[in-house]
């Protein structure tokens, strides 16, 4: 458990009775701000305790705390008095839920329930398999499992990946390294400004010569970073780099110029 929690000095706060809790709550929920903020302090541990479920998800568990707070602020405002059950009984789900529903929607790339639901049966079959055989299961393994194809549980893992950054680094000798945009397909199309080709041209006269020669020979020429790096005496990783500072030049300009 990270200790960084800890380090939040949570204040102390004496455990309430279930008689004052069921007045403060009558009290809180007809606006009284003191017996809320009562309320919310003394249930701090329980939120730390339920947070700390959380723990290695990618994010900072004080934020992760936060949402809890959120949640116990809900419960107290939607809890029903007359329930014949504790506050705590119904704050949990409410606190739970509200951290679950952060880390399910603060997402990039948004993903269907029924996908998001195969995929966490996918993960469940896939701890249960490593826990009776020993390692890690092929998919077919997996999909035997849970009773899906082996197509439904690629498609739900792949779907669940974070992104990957087009800069992140496949590769690195010699202090040159070639990220994941040097290996992408690139369409010349989609590279430059969707503008007419004399506006591009004029603009390429403010550019120093090798970065004018690189974007004529790449996108007028059609060249391959290869051919020009073997023309100019460089590496493709170097052709790429300058390349991509090309176009961002390119673009700036394109920019004050609109304006």
């Amino acid at each position: 458990m990270s200790g960084k929690l800890n380090e939040m000095n949570l204040p102390r706060f004496p455990l309430l009775s279930d008689e004052e809790m069921k007045e403060l709550l009558a009290r809180a929920q007809k606006g009284d701000a003191q017996s809320r903020e009562r309320l919310i302090n003394c249930n701090l541990k329980l939120v730390f305790n339920l947070v700390k479920r959380f723990h290695n998800r990618g994010y900072e568990l004080e934020d992760l705390f936060q949402i809890g707070c959120i949640g116990l602020m809900k419960a107290i405002d939607k809890f029903d008095l007359s329930f014949n059950v504790r506050f705590s009984t119904y704050a949990v789900p409410m606190i739970v839920g509200e951290i679950r529903r952060f880390l399910r929607d603060d997402n990039p790339i948004k993903i269907s329930r029924s996908i998001k639901e195969t995929a966490y049966r996918v993960q469940q079959g896939r701890e249960a398999l490593m826990a009776k055989i020993g390692r890690e299961p092929t998919v077919n393994e997996i999909a035997s499992e849970i009773g899906l194809t082996r197509e439904e549980v690629v498609t739900a893992m792949e779907a669940v990946q974070p992104p990957s950054s087009i800069y992140e680094t496949l590769h690195q000798e010699d202090g040159d390294p070639i990220y994941l945009l040097d290996q992408l397909s690139e369409d010349s199309s989609s590279m430059l400004p969707r503008l007419d080709n004399i506006a591009v041209k004029e603009v390429l006269k403010h550019l120093p010569d090798r970065d004018r020669l690189i974007l004529l020979w790449r996108f007028f020429a059609d060249k391959t970073q290869g051919e020009i790096a073997v023309k100019l005496g460089l590496s493709q990783v170097q052709v790429s780099r300058l390349e991509r500072q090309a176009l961002k030049k390119i673009r700036d300009l394109m920019m004050e110029n609109a304006y």
